[in-house]
């Protein structure tokens, strides 16, 4: 992709707890799907944003942490480019996180929004974990976040609970079918709830 004429600037965001004795050489071809579309040759290269007050793409290997603050230019094809960093990154991870991106439309000025027209931004976010279980866990932490601090504005927090305990039984609901779903044609387990960790209820 061109950096000219691209019609969004496209901004990753978060953090990524590896897993102890990932190596750089790692990083750099787990990442290779971002660094190639920039059109670098090496992570080194790539890493660095469009923006200089960026930090860009960053491996500390003593907190053994991946660290994104990056924007690259680009078009809807860029997605692409996120599953395959995203698959990459699942097996590198340590436990789940969160990445969050932003396309923003480089070809939306004012005279645009006085006509009424709308923008073509989007938002969304990505997960990576080492297993289903750590995924969900960053998926439920998230939303309850977002839901007691919407409605921490009307309720004591003693009173969300059961709005906290409702969710907590609909990712325990997905995440069983998740695990049956991955069952079926496999020889049953004997004694015991098999299908692996559940993700954690924390409160």
């Amino acid at each position: 992709m061109s950096m000219y004429n691209a019609p969004y600037e496209i901004h990753l965001h978060g953090e990524v707890p590896l897993r102890v004795g990932v190596r750089f050489e790692q990083i750099q071809e787990a990442l290779k799907p971002l660094w190639t579309y920039a059109g670098a040759t090496s992570l080194v290269e790539g890493a660095v944003s469009a923006y200089e007050e960026e930090p860009g793409i960053r491996f500390e290997a003593k907190e053994q942490l991946l660290t994104l603050c990056w924007t690259v230019s680009g078009d809807q094809d860029f997605r692409q480019s996120l599953d395959d960093m995203c698959m990459a990154l699942n097996e590198l991870s340590q436990r789940g996180a969160a990445i969050e991106v932003s396309f923003y439309d480089t070809e939306f000025d004012e005279d645009d929004e006085q006509q009424g027209k709308e923008s073509r931004d989007d938002f969304l976010m990505l997960f990576v974990g080492p297993d289903p279980a750590a995924i969900m866990q960053v998926q439920r932490d998230l939303l309850v976040q977002d839901v007691v601090g919407l409605m921490d504005r009307h309720f004591d927090s003693a009173e969300l609970s059961g709005v906290v305990a409702e969710i907590d039984r609909l990712f325990s609901q997905r995440f069983d079918a998740l695990v049956n779903s991955l069952d079926i044609g496999r020889p049953p387990r004997g004694g015991g709830h098999g299908g692996g960790r559940r993700p954690r209820h924390l409160h």
